[in-house]
């Protein structure tokens, strides 16, 4: 069994522990008789695969409990392995959505880092001039870059402080490693959140595999 979470630029698979990706542009080497359950929101990605392979699409058949209208199914896999904390996908947007013992209670969406980093250079030329990571935001900035840095991380990090609540935080996607340094007591960084969720759907359903 394989699981599979295609998103709009990558295949991101997960077998027996092992975490990959492959561009959703070309077709994937597989076990052609290997059942892959998936969760998808590229329509045309899917398709491609299911001519292909067996392939059991989990998108639709996730009972969860919220009233947020047009919540992607990536996201209600990851906050349902969750089930109770704050859940930060942090990619190119990320995405903030709130768990309280098993009820989804909302969420919302920023821009990633380096979105936000972009948008200061077509503000000004004399505004690209990159991101400090080690930006230290306990104190007001002394130059540019700093201060594009700072009001980029303070945005975020305030955002999600507030949300959170002294939740736990669940943090995934390619910047969560990095923001999870700023909430170091209440929170982990786990890239295989949605792949426990769909594991915890086929265990509920008893999906053949």
């Amino acid at each position: 069994m394989i699981l599979c979470d295609i998103g709009n630029s990558f295949y991101h698979f997960y077998k027996e522990g092992k975490v990959w990706k492959e561009p959703v542009g070309g077709m994937p080497s597989l076990v052609d008789n290997e059942r892959i359950f998936t969760v998808s929101v590229n329509a045309d990605a899917l398709d491609r695969l299911s001519r292909k392979y067996d392939v059991v699409d989990l998108s639709n058949e996730l009972p969860f409990d919220t009233e947020y209208i047009g919540l992607g199914a990536d996201r209600a896999f990851a906050c349902y392995a969750a089930n109770d904390g704050v859940v930060v996908d942090a990619g190119s947007a990320i995405t903030v959505d709130i768990m309280q013992e098993g009820l989804h209670l909302g969420g919302f969406i920023l821009p990633g880092i380096s979105t936000f980093v972009e948008s200061y250079a077509k503000i000004s030329k004399r505004l690209d001039v990159g991101f400090n990571m080690s930006v230290n935001l306990d104190a007001l900035p002394q130059n540019t870059k700093d201060a594009i840095s700072y009001g980029a991380m303070i945005a975020i990090v305030g955002a999600i402080k507030e949300a959170s609540r002294n939740k736990f935080i669940y943090f995934t996607g390619g910047d969560g490693k990095f923001l999870s340094r700023f909430f170091e007591n209440r929170s982990a960084v786990d890239d295989t959140l949605i792949f426990k969720g769909m594991m915890k759907l086929i265990r509920e359903r008893e999906f053949v595999c």
